[in-house]
């Protein structure tokens, strides 16, 4: 597996915060099929991180743009292949 960076910088705060439920759900679905490695919004407040795990940058990007948030122009997707070098102690 591999791992992707999605950066979601916000492009339209109502449009975000009315579509918050349904990408919740979104991310919940994605984690409970193992595809989300990490994920949580920035500390300013101008987007969030997720880090998709998933065989290729294709499936990587056509799960990015499926997310609520990115479909609907809520936020602005920028992908990027991550070459992740350590694993987090937890």
């Amino acid at each position: 597996m591999k791992y992707f960076a999605a950066i979601l910088r916000v492009l339209d705060r109502e449009k975000n915060l009315s579509l918050r439920p349904r990408h919740l759900d979104f991310l919940k679905e994605q984690e409970a099929a193992g595809r989300i490695f990490a994920r949580g919004p920035f500390a300013d407040s101008s987007g969030g991180l997720v880090i998709y795990c998933v065989d290729s940058l294709e499936t990587a990007t056509s799960l990015a743009k499926s997310d609520p948030y990115v479909s609907q122009g809520a936020r602005q997707l920028e992908l990027h292949e991550w070459a992740m070098t350590s694993v987090p102690a937890g």
